[in-house]
């Protein structure tokens, strides 16, 4: 089955007072939310096909207990009956409950569920946009669940405004530093009347509670659409971004070039391009020098996108389709995958001529 979705186009151009959205439309920074114009049309349709797979991607070194409900004043970041994903990178979530059984998504290291039932070794669970069935021997449940879930539980501030901007300092005469969608997911760091302090990558930002939602969460699901790099993608591209992947959950060291013991966004990528032959400079902004130019709508698995502050580039990730990128994101998160448009880019570059 495929699955069509269209990349948007969206320039920005960076300043302290305003901001071009596209299509005309500038907005003054003053105001924490911009309505971004509609997307261009003839936008790229990639065809993104949904393959199976077998193998669970995991580890497990404890074995989880039987399942018992929880009292409903016992709900931990939002799950009754808690259950958590025991692996080193991804638990596949099934269709149905056998090891063959269609892949309908993937749970991250550390990501909650609720389970629903538990039979044979399976427990049937919801965890983001999916409900499908894991194996139990890579699934924390029970108390083992709600003891480990402090370990993953971050204070989440969720956009709940069109677009919103991220600023220097709590006050909205900062400088902004970039804008984020609607829903997009920030760490916070500290609570301030009328602000909270988030992460951004290896940054620090400000945003302003009038425009999120402040709770406890664990990570999600995440669908094969969401994975999906695409059909009609050149080989070495789908090889670079199922390389990439291995990857995730690794962590961030700044000015590390270690795919398995530490990385920082750079060393990152250039690693990946070393894999496939590609020669690239150390740091970043050097990075978005090579390669040709090109825009959001033409974006192929294995571009580079470029992100930064007041018009300077410092962190890069890799395109791989879908509407996602891959990145060494910052020391909090390791390396992850985001949307392309989690912040504002600043470059998007092709190194690959194909």
């Amino acid at each position: 089955m495929a699955v069509s979705c269209a990349v948007p186009t969206a320039v920005y151009a960076t300043g302290t007072s305003t901001i071009s959205a596209g299509a005309g439309k500038v907005v003054d920074t003053q105001d924490e939310t911009l309505l971004v114009a509609e997307a261009q049309t003839g936008a790229e349709i990639i065809e993104v096909g949904i393959s199976n797979g077998s193998e669970e991607e995991g580890s497990a070194d404890e074995e989880s207990e039987n399942l018992t409900e929880a009292p409903e004043n016992e709900a931990i970041a939002g799950y009754t009956n808690l259950g958590i994903a025991h692996v080193d990178n991804y638990l596949n979530v099934r269709k149905d409950p056998k090891e063959d059984g269609e892949i309908l998504g993937k749970m991250p290291k550390g990501a909650g569920c609720e389970v629903i039932d538990v039979t044979n070794g399976w427990a049937h669970i919801k965890s983001g946009k999916i409900e499908g069935y894991v194996s139990t021997e890579f699934l924390y449940m029970d108390d083992v669940a709600r003891e480990r879930a402090q370990e993953f539980i971050t204070l989440t501030a969720t956009v709940n405004t069109t677009t919103l901007f991220v600023r220097e300092a709590p006050s909205t005469n900062a400088s902004v530093i970039t804008m984020v969608p609607i829903e997009e997911e920030l760490e916070v760091l500290e609570q301030l009347e009328g602000w909270c302090k988030i992460a951004l990558d290896d940054e620090e930002g400000y945003v302003s509670t009038e425009y999120v939602d402040i709770a406890e969460k664990l990570g999600h699901a995440i669908t094969l659409k969401e994975l999906r790099y695409g059909e009609g993608v050149s080989d070495v591209r789908v090889a670079m971004v199922n390389y990439a992947k291995q990857f995730l959950g690794n962590r961030y060291v700044w000015g590390g070039t270690s795919l398995t013991n530490g990385t920082d966004c750079s060393g990152f990528t250039m690693r990946i391009y070393e894999k496939y032959g590609y020669s690239l400079p150390r740091v970043s902004r050097d990075q978005a020098r090579t390669g040709k130019k090109i825009t959001s709508d033409q974006m192929k698995p294995g571009d580079l996108i470029f992100y930064g502050k007041g018009g300077t580039i410092n962190h890069v990730a890799m395109y791989i389709g879908g509407g996602q990128v891959i990145h060494a994101s910052g020391r909090r998160t390791g390396i992850k995958i985001s949307n392309a448009f989690y912040r504002t880019p600043l470059a998007i570059r092709r190194i690959i001529n194909d």
